[in-house]
């Protein structure tokens, strides 16, 4: 079987995006690939972190689930049309809400976790 992606990035929602790419930069010693207000991309140990920037973000509950653990896989792609098609045919779903199309696209896994097919970072 051909995969339809690899592995792209995990990404993790937060108030400050800034804030949290400092911890994690700090923790793992990951240089930071891109920044702004909105999203930091960290690399590292051959994996890319991606800190975004959720405005009303509540965080998790632990141990608990009134507000469960909350994360998305940003799986690295060479065309996005073709992938989301391929994606949708393996059982996902395209979200409603497209907030960049030309340069990712959301669907949800069959349980309804959403995660996302972009295009992998220039490589620096």
């Amino acid at each position: 079987m051909t995969a339809i992606a690899r592995f792209g990035a995990i990404a993790l929602d937060s108030r400050d995006a800034r804030h949290l790419a400092q911890f994690y930069r700090a923790l793992l010693d990951f240089e930071i690939r891109y920044e702004s207000d909105d999203v930091v991309v960290l690399r590292g140990s051959g994996v890319t972190l991606t800190i975004e920037r959720v405005e009303d973000h509540i965080p998790p509950e632990w141990p608990g689930n009134r507000v469960p653990k909350q994360m998305h896989l940003d799986l690295f792609v060479t065309d996005l049309d073709v992938s989301e098609a391929a994606a949708i045919g393996c059982g996902a779903v395209k979200a409603q809400f497209q907030p960049a199309p030309d340069r990712w696209r959301v669907l949800l896994d069959p349980s309804g976790h959403p995660f996302c097919l972009t295009m992998p970072p220039s490589p620096d």
